[in-house]
């Protein structure tokens, strides 16, 4: 049995630690006050720090969960250490050699028999590194050193990054191992070897490009390896399965080398792979960080924001970095689910030729992936465009049904005094007036269901006949001229087709007038508007027929040229005006990067109709 650590280490241990650097490996710490630090627990989930460091006492204290104790304590409860892994692991860092104590007798670190199975299997970890690192150099890796050399990646940066090879051998790490003292459990337990079909022990990885995985505090734990061969069947990508010290739920690779820059600035970007963590830290964004064969979830949110300090008062950014596929999009519409775990803002960030960041500096240099960084818009916008984009907003079916769909997602936006502008954002995009989408968003933040709520806001878009809404008021008195006045209106009003009517009946009116033979051939009186109501297709178009031909015009005695001509104009000045909110919606929705040709030949059009509408407006000058 192994000898206990004499006491009188395990005090000077204590004393010559410092709690906060200790802490601050995994922990932003910030001041409190007096003397003392805070910061995000890492023992629960919250969003105020409660987390309380005393550096003079050399304790620690979370007033959320209750846990506390000194570094030690720390330790046992982050990493999962016993109180001699803590013990050996603290001393270790503070350059203290510890005594044990068997049978009375002080015998040095040396003697101890054996270690806990932590440090066994990080030490096992750290002689694979070596291995595959010096195996890099050998003739057998040049597939390996030209894949690395292609993108961009020297000598300096594989050494940084700790890359190396996986020999073409059944076993030769294996044999390496355990000529090292390693045990047969110990490797397989770490992922480094398994078990073959006759029994025998051989490497898990072979003929591969390999990246040791590291902890926050640098250890590493695992692998992450890159397909090179042709003849190799297996996944492009093979991580080390769980063990006790490796849990890719919970691994950012890269963060070992980012943490400290992440804390700094309060800002960490998320990208896809090994080489984008690689080309962003040599490209000079260092707050790169990357999962390892999984999804971005809610325990990589833990991890970074503890290094962020993520709270209301230090809110940090999360920029994301997806491909412009399908796939990246589809990843980009997760990482929004996950946008209420953070209190800071998310964004994201899409290279213009839909390149992922190594790519991009390998084709474009390191200013691109900085650019890249740069440009990021808030994930909200883009969920927000990724949704309505599904929908044709020519049509009012498409623009009530993609607000159906992007009005929860405005009523999801954490930050309540960001709504309101979002509301009118997304009316803008989707070319509506701004009263039925923020009712859309009210109702889907009172968790009503979208198909209860879209049809108040569909009718609002399309105004009843008898509504009061100006242009409402436009198009039945232009149909009242064509069916009291044909021959005083007919030649203008016919030079306007049905397009210029908003609402359906109007438009069903409209188009039976031209089926009777368009009001310049009509003459007036009572044969012409029963001509127009056989015209109609139904029952609602035949009634405002009737209604329209005995309601009062809006003048004061006759009417005159002038005053249809004012009317006429109005009438298409609303629609000229529609136009132009459809052509804005429209633009607002292309990227000027990447669909150069299309966004300019629509700025043109705009500015024509700009133009036009003005020009109408001049005419319609004076009261209905």
């Amino acid at each position: 049995m192994a000898g206990r650590i004499r006491d009188e280490d395990i005090a000077l241990v204590r004393e010559r630690t410092s709690i906060a650097e200790v802490i601050s490996d995994t922990v932003t710490l910030r001041s409190a006050g007096g003397g003392n630090l805070k910061g995000l627990c890492p023992f629960h989930d919250e969003k105020s720090p409660s987390f309380n460091v005393s550096p003079a006492r050399n304790v620690w204290y979370c007033f959320g969960c209750g846990a506390g104790g000194d570094a030690i304590k720390f330790l046992m409860d982050a990493e999962h250490l016993s109180f001699v892994e803590s013990v050996e692991r603290l001393a270790a860092r503070a350059g203290i050699q510890l005594r044990y104590v068997e049978n009375d007798q002080a015998t040095p670190r040396a003697a101890r028999p054996q270690q806990g199975q932590r440090q066994r299997l990080v030490a096992a970890h750290a002689a694979a590194v070596e291995f595959y690192q010096a195996q890099l150099t050998t003739a057998g890796a040049r597939p390996a050193r030209e894949f690395l050399a292609k993108r961009g990646f020297d000598r300096a940066a594989a050494q940084r990054y700790g890359c190396g090879f996986a020999p073409d051998a059944w076993d030769l790490l294996t044999k390496h191992l355990r000529q090292q003292g390693f045990t047969h459990d110990e490797l397989v337990t770490a992922g480094l070897s398994r078990p073959s079909r006759s029994g025998t022990l051989i490497d898990r990885f072979r003929r591969r490009l390999m990246w040791p995985i590291r902890d926050i505090t640098g250890d590493p734990i695992g692998f992450g390896a890159r397909r090179l061969f042709d003849d190799d069947d297996g996944p492009k990508y093979l991580n080390t399965p769980e063990t006790p010290i490796y849990k890719k739920s919970h691994v950012l690779y890269g963060i070992d080398q980012a943490k400290r820059e992440i804390a700094k600035q309060g800002k960490v970007v998320v990208v896809e792979g090994y080489t984008d963590v690689m080309a962003c830290h040599l490209a000079d964004v260092p707050t790169a960080v990357a999962t390892c064969g999984t999804a971005f979830g809610a325990d990589h949110i833990s991890v970074l924001r503890r290094l962020l300090l993520d709270t209301d008062d230090v809110a940090g950014e999360i920029i994301f970095t997806f491909d412009g596929d399908a796939a990246g999009q589809k990843a980009a519409l997760r990482a929004f689910d996950d946008d209420q775990r953070f209190v800071g803002r998310t964004f994201i960030a899409v290279s213009p030729d839909n390149m992922d960041p190594c790519d991009l500096r390998l084709a474009k240099g390191d200013l691109a992936v900085r650019d890249l960084v740069a440009r990021r818009e808030p994930l909200v916008d883009f969920a927000l465009r990724h949704v309505i984009n599904r929908y044709d907003l020519d049509t009012v079916d498409g623009r009530v049904e993609a607000m159906r769909r992007a009005a929860p997602i405005v009523a999801k936006i954490k930050d309540r005094e960001k709504r309101p502008e979002y509301v009118r954002k997304l009316a803008g995009d989707l070319g509506m007036e701004i009263e039925p989408v923020q009712r859309a968003v009210l109702a889907a933040a009172s968790g009503q269901p979208a198909g209860g709520t879209a049809s108040a806001p569909a009718r609002a878009a399309r105004p009843a006949p008898g509504a009061d809404s100006p242009m409402s008021l436009v198009e039945r008195e232009a149909l009242k001229l064509a069916l009291q006045e044909p021959v005083l209106a007919g030649p203008m009003f016919d030079a306007v087709d049905a397009a210029a009517y908003r609402h359906p009946v109007h438009v069903a009116v409209r188009e039976a007038i031209a089926a009777a033979g368009g009001a310049a051939a009509a003459t007036q009186g009572a044969v012409w508007v029963e001509a127009v109501r056989d015209a109609c297709a139904d029952l609602a178009a035949q009634a405002l027929v009737g209604e329209l031909a005995v309601e009062p015009l809006r003048i004061d005695g006759e009417p005159d040229p002038r005053y249809v001509s004012v009317t006429i104009a109005r009438l298409q000045w609303g629609s000229v005006t529609g136009r132009v909110r459809d052509l804005k919606s429209k633009i607002q929705r292309i990227n000027p990067v990447s669909n150069k040709d299309e966004y300019f030949a629509l700025f043109g059009e705009l500015l024509s109709l700009e133009q036009h509408a003005r020009a109408l407006r001049e005419q319609a000058a004076g009261g209905l």
